[in-house]
């Protein structure tokens, strides 16, 4: 597996995972918010949660796993909290979360003056 990337809670994740059914292996994709990111060294995983048709799925993997091919972060989430499990009570629209750096104001060197 290649270098991890920075993510954090509130990221939108496409996480890239190695399943065996038989003698046979295939590469699946799960792709949702991270709603928490817990432990620490080799013990860490990550939450991620979607909702498919209007259930709710969530999903803990092992960040060190190596049946994990690769990560990519999607979009960056702008939220003030660490855990997210309010997100769990939401539907629909309520359930979005707002792009970092999306409601950043001009600064003053972005002003033109005359």
């Amino acid at each position: 597996m290649e270098k991890l990337p920075e993510f954090r809670a509130g990221d939108l994740l496409k996480v890239y995972s190695k399943i065996v059914e038989g003698g046979k292996e295939r590469i699946t994709n799960f792709q949702g918010v991270v709603i928490q990111i817990r432990g620490a060294g080799h013990s860490k995983t990550f939450t991620v949660r979607k909702t498919s048709g209007s259930v709710g799925v969530e999903r803990i993997f092992p960040l060190y796993s190596p049946n994990i091919t690769k990560i990519e972060v999607k979009k960056k989430g702008k939220v003030r909290k660490a855990k997210l499990f309010y997100l769990r009570g939401k539907r629909g629209k309520e359930s979005k979360i707002k792009e970092a750096g999306s409601e950043r104001k001009p600064g003053p060197e972005a002003v033109a003056v005359e």
